[in-house]
């Protein structure tokens, strides 16, 4: 396998994980929040435990994701 094999398995499952990662978020959400009808004023809200984690997960995965497509098609 070369190096560009090793960065479309890599991108690949980050992809994967980045998706999980995702829907996780909007599972905790109710359904008309998540496509923006939050009700009341103000829809800004402090996320906190796993919620907060989740979305620090998915902003570092998005990252990597990114890197490694510049990576690829440098290197494929």
């Amino acid at each position: 396998m070369t190096f560009g094999d090793y960065l479309n398995v890599a991108q690949l499952l980050i992809s994967l994980v980045l998706i999980v990662v995702v829907l996780l978020q909007t599972r905790g959400t109710d359904v008309g929040a998540a496509f923006g009808g939050g009700g009341g004023g103000s829809s800004f809200r402090t996320r906190r435990g796993l919620e907060k984690t989740l979305f620090q997960l998915t902003i570092v995965l998005a990252i990597i994701f990114v890197g490694i497509s510049a990576l690829s098609v440098r290197y494929t």
